[in-house]
């Protein structure tokens, strides 16, 4: 999501306005980036968007656990293993 000039709001006027950013914000969908000293510092977003992200993130992190085991799983076919002592060796333990 692109954020336009109306959705980028100061520390300052959120304090001010902030019943009515979150009115917006929940009405609209719209997201609003906070900023502190010219510098973004927060968001204000849907909490079901936020929810959203987050289960996107937990897809994107099993996906790669997920092609690591098939890259796993692929180097045992090929004989692609070590020993136990040959791991420990190799680790120092």
């Amino acid at each position: 999501m692109t954020f336009t000039p109306q959705d980028i709001i100061s520390l300052n006027q959120a304090r001010a306005k902030l019943t009515e950013l979150c009115d917006e914000v929940q009405t609209t969908g719209r997201e609003k980036l906070i900023t502190k000293n010219g510098s973004s510092c927060a968001a204000l977003i849907n909490p079901n968007r936020l929810d959203y992200y987050h289960r996107l993130e937990r897809e994107h992190i099993h996906l790669g656990l997920l092609e690591e085991a098939i890259k796993g799983l692929a180097n045992v076919k090929a004989g692609k293993t070590l020993s136990f002592a040959q791991l420990t060796s190799r680790h120092d333990r």
